[in-house]
C-alpha cells in the first residue's frame, strides 16, 4: 500500500545526486588548509552565517525526524503540536549558553565537548565521563540513522539492489567524502540538503492540500468520529505535564548534541552564530509544523492505516511511521509533477540522513582521539597523527555500527530511549558551567551520577514491566528529566553553599 512507484530512472536520479557528494568531499579536501584536528573536525573555525544555519538545521532535523513526526501526529492529533515547541525550545536553549561557549572556545580553542568540560572544572575524570557519556548517546544515534537508511534505501530500489548491498555502499560513500573533507564535507552537504528538504516539504504539503483537502477539512472530520475525536481534544492534566516534559528533554537535551556543540565552535564569529541561530527559530514552522500537518490530514483521509495494512499483509503491524511515504505515493501517482518532486525529495531525505550520520560519527571519533587517546593514551602525539587516527576511527566504527543495523530488528523508539535520559544529565556541566566558577567539578559529577542513577533505574523498571518500557514515567514526566531535576537540585544546592562560603575565605 505504501510501496513507491519509483522506476529505474528515478533510482538513476538518486544514484546521481549521492555519488555528487564526492565531489563536494573533493572540492572541501582541496580547501584544507592545514592537517590538523581544528582543520578537521571544525572546518577551520570558518563557517559563515548560510552554513551554519543549514547544518544546525540538518544536525536538529533529518529525514528520520520528518517520518517519525508525521507518524506521532497520526496517532496522536493536535497532541503532538509539542513538536513544535520543543524543537523551537531548542533554540532558546542555545541562547542561554552558546554565545558565551564560542567566545570561551575561541580563546582556548576547544576541538571537543570534552575540552571545554576539562578547561572549566579541572577534572579528568568528569571529561571522561561526559565523553563516554555522549559517545554512547552517539552510537545509539548513528546506528538508528543508518536503521532508517536501509529502510529508505529499500523504498528507493524497490528490490532491485539488496538491502545490504545498497546500505555498504552509501556508508562507503560518506566515509569517503567525510575522510576527504572532514568538517567541512558535512557541512556544506548540509547546505544542498537541507535546502532541498525545506523547499520540497513546502511545495508538497501545498500539493497535499490539493489532493486531500484543507486542513480545517481534516479536523471537522476528525472531530466528527467518537473514535478520532480525541486527536482535537485539549489534553488532560497528565497530558500537559507530558507536554512540558517533552519541552524540557529535547530542548535542553539536543542543544547539547556533541555535533551541535562543535558547530557552535566553528562558527566563524560570534554574530554569525547569533544570526544563524535567530534564523534557527523559524525552522520549526519549515519542518515540524508541516510533519504536523501531514499527520492530521492522514488521519482524516486514512483513518484506518492498521486494518488496510492488516488486510494487506495479514499482519497486525503499527504502520503510522508510513503516513508520509504514503502521501508520497497519492501525490506520485497523480502527476508528473508530483512524481519527479518525491523523487528529488526522496534523494534529499536519504542523503540528510547520511548527512546526520556522518555528521555523529565525526564527533565520535573526534571525541574519542582527541578526549581519550590523545590525552591518555599518546599525550604527545602531533596533530598530523591524531588527526590521521581520526579518520581511521572513522572506518573502524562503522563496520560494527552498519552491521548492527542491517541485522537490528526492534524499533527505534526502543533502540533510543537511553539516549536523551543520559545526555540530560550533562545539562548542569554546559548550562551553569557557562556562567559560574562556584559550581565545582564534585558536585557536577555527583548530579551526574545521582540523575543518570535515578533515570537509568526508572527505565530499567519499564525493562521489568513496571512502568511504560518505552518512556517511563512519573506522574507525566520523563525519567531522564527527573533525574535531571535531582541532578541539577544538588548542583544549585553546591552552588548556593559556595556562595555563602566565600566571602568568609576571601
Amino acid at each position: 500500500m505504501t510501496e513507491l512507484p519509483f522506476g529505474p530512472g528515478a533510482l538513476l536520479v538518486v544514484a546521481i545526486y549521492i555519488l555528487s557528494l564526492l565531489g563536494i568531499g573533493w572540492y572541501a579536501y582541496s580547501r584544507r588548509k592545514e592537517n590538523s584536528l581544528n582543520d578537521f573536525f571544525l572546518g577551520g573555525r570558518e563557517m559563515g552565517f548560510l552554513v551554519l544555519v543549514l547544518t544546525l538545521y540538518a544536525t536538529q532535523y533529518s529525514g528520520n525526524t520528518l517520518f517519525g513526526f508525521s507518524g506521532a501526529a497520526y496517532r496522536e492529533g493536535l497532541r503532538f503540536l509539542v513538536c513544535v515547541h520543543f524543537m523551537t525550545a531548542i533554540v532558546i536553549a542555545y541562547l542561554i549558553f552558546a554565545p558565551r561557549l564560542h567566545r570561551l572556545s575561541r580563546d582556548h580553542q576547544f576541538i571537543t565537548p570534552g575540552d571545554y568540560v576539562y578547561h572549566r572544572f579541572g577534572s579528568h575524570a568528569l571529561r571522561i565521563a561526559v565523553t563516554l557519556i555522549m559517545v554512547y548517546v552517539l552510537c545509539n544515534f548513528t546506528l538508528a540513522q543508518m536503521k532508517t537508511l536501509g529502510t529508505a534505501f529499500a523504498g528507493i530500489s524497490q528490490g532491485r539492489i539488496p538491502m545490504w548491498v545498497g546500505v555498504v555502499g552509501l556508508a562507503l560513500i560518506m566515509l569517503v567524502y567525510e575522510s576527504l573533507g572532514g568538517m567541512r564535507s558535512v557541512a556544506w552537504t548540509d547546505v544542498i540538503q537541507g535546502g532541498i528538504l525545506m523547499t520540497g516539504f513546502v511545495i508538497l504539503l501545498f500539493l497535499a492540500f490539493g489532493q486531500l483537502g484543507s486542513l480545517t477539512e481534516a479536523l471537522n472530520t476528525l472531530a466528527a468520529h467518537p473514535e478520532t475525536r480525541f486527536k482535537v481534544e485539549p489534553p488532560t492534566a497528565e497530558g500537559a505535564r507530558t507536554w512540558l516534559s517533552f519541552i524540557l528533554m529535547v530542548g535542553l537535551g539536543a542543544a547539547i548534541y556533541p555535533q551541535a556543540l562543535q558547530r557552535i565552535y566553528a562558527a566563524k564569529n560570534s554574530g554569525a552564530l547569533k544570526r544563524s541561530l535567530a534564523a534557527m527559530g523559524f525552522m520549526p514552522l519549515l519542518t515540524t509544523v508541516i510533519a504536523v500537518s501531514v499527520g492530521i490530514l492522514m488521519a482524516a483521509h486514512y483513518p484506518d492505516i492498521d486494518r488496510l495494512f492488516l488486510a494487506e499483509t495479514g499482519e497486525a503491524v503499527v504502520p503510522s511511521e508510513t503516513v508520509l511515504a504514503l502521501l508520497c505515493r497519492e501525490v506520485m501517482l497523480a502527476s508528473a509533477l508530483g512524481y519527479w518532486l518525491v523523487v528529488f525529495i526522496f534523494a534529499a531525505i536519504l542523503a540528510a540522513v547520511m548527512s546526520t550520520a556522518d555528521s555523529a560519527l565525526l564527533s565520535i571519533s573526534s571525541m574519542i582521539t582527541q578526549d581519550l587517546y590523545g590525552q591518555y593514551v599518546r599525550p604527545d602525539a602531533t596533530q598530523e597523527h591524531l588527526t590521521r587516527i581520526g579518520k581511521i576511527l572513522t572506518w573502524v566504527l562503522m563496520v560494527p555500527i552498519t552491521g548492527l543495523a542491517l541485522g537490528y530488528e526492534g524499533t527505534l523508539i526502543q533502540l533510543l530511549k537511553v539516549k536523551f535520559d543520559l545526555l540530560l544529565q550533562c545539562v548542569p556541566a554546559f548550562y551553569m558551567g557557562v556562567h559560574t566558577t562556584r559550581l565545582g567539578a564534585r558536585a557536577v559529577m555527583t548530579g551526574l551520577l545521582a540523575g543518570s542513577a535515578l533515570a537509568m533505574g526508572l527505565n530499567f523498571a519499564g525493562d521489568l514491566g513496571l512502568a511504560d518500557a518505552n518512556h517511563p514515567k512519573v506522574w507525566g514526566i520523563h525519567s531522564g528529566v527527573l533525574g535531571m531535576t535531582l541532578n541539577l537540585v544538588i548542583c544549585f544546592g553546591a552552588h548556593a553553599v559556595s556562595k555563602k562560603i566565600q566571602p568568609s575565605g576571601q
